[in-house]
């Protein structure tokens, strides 16, 4: 994978979206790469991912407009699905996924980060989806994803006028959870996503699946779906463990995804 590096610690990964250069814009090598690297985390040993950018401008600037400038309707559709099936994969992923963003989140680059559970960024970001200017639509879920996150009032103006917002603005408005400097950025991703991986992995992913697919359903089903993942957790090593720790008074718990 020459556009995405991978790096484990512990039980947290890092991706990073590698093509500085072109700050690192979303092309097919890209979109491939982080296919491949998301297919090859080992999610029952890794209990959150965190993605970021390579340097310090930029998250992702976009998807790459050389490669896209020249497409045919049939064409664009289909990298549209390209971009959607990777970042619907981010979504649906077993474990956590947190955006690191350091920089430019622009068109692509603030689709993959709202196909992220949790977004933090660095004081430098700038979010936006420029597309409307480019004689295009977001392609890659922005449409979508956007107006679900913040206001959807909001939302048309910044995709209908191509304004950006900067890190202060997107933290008000619940784009982001919090803005931090460059340097404190991917040390604070790595404490939250370690935080996270403390607690039961069965536990957490279950919790995911809830808010995520209880979102798209009426009240009464999203209850039916969380009381059916709440029942399954029982008699599970983890819920045992994480219990019987509790009124042992034992701080240390040995969850291990079962």
């Amino acid at each position: 994978m020459s556009t995405v590096l991978y790096e484990v610690k512990g039980n947290i990964a890092i991706l990073t979206i590698s093509r500085e250069k072109a700050l690192n814009a979303l092309n097919s090598e890209v979109l491939n790469d982080l296919d491949a690297a998301l297919d090859a985390v080992d999610v029952n040993a890794i209990r959150a991912l965190i993605i970021t950018g390579a340097g310090k401008k930029s998250f992702v600037a976009g998807a790459d407009i050389g490669e896209m400038s020249t497409l045919t309707p049939e064409e664009g559709e289909a990298f549209g699905k390209k971009g959607n099936d990777v970042f619907r994969k981010i979504e649906t992923f077993p474990i956590p996924v947190i955006a690191a963003v350091n920089g430019f989140a622009l068109g692509g680059g603030n689709e993959i980060c709202m196909s992220c559970d949790i977004r933090i960024c660095s004081d430098n970001a700038i979010f936006g989806q420029p597309e409307a200017g480019l004689g295009i639509t977001p392609g890659f879920g922005g449409t979508q994803r956007l107006a679900r996150i913040i206001a959807p009032g909001l939302a048309k103006e910044i995709i209908y006028s191509t304004k950006n917002i900067d890190a202060a603005k997107a933290k008000e408005v619940g784009l982001v959870n919090e803005v931090y400097t460059q340097d404190e950025l991917l040390p604070a991703a790595e404490k939250l996503a370690n935080k996270i991986a403390k607690n039961a992995p069965i536990a957490v992913r279950a919790c995911k699946k809830a808010i995520n697919e209880g979102l798209d359903l009426p009240m009464d089903e999203a209850i039916v779906l969380e009381e059916k993942l709440f029942g399954s957790c029982f008699k599970t090593h983890d819920q045992i463990e994480g219990m019987d720790a509790f009124l042992t008074k034992r701080k240390e718990k040995n969850f291990i995804n079962a």
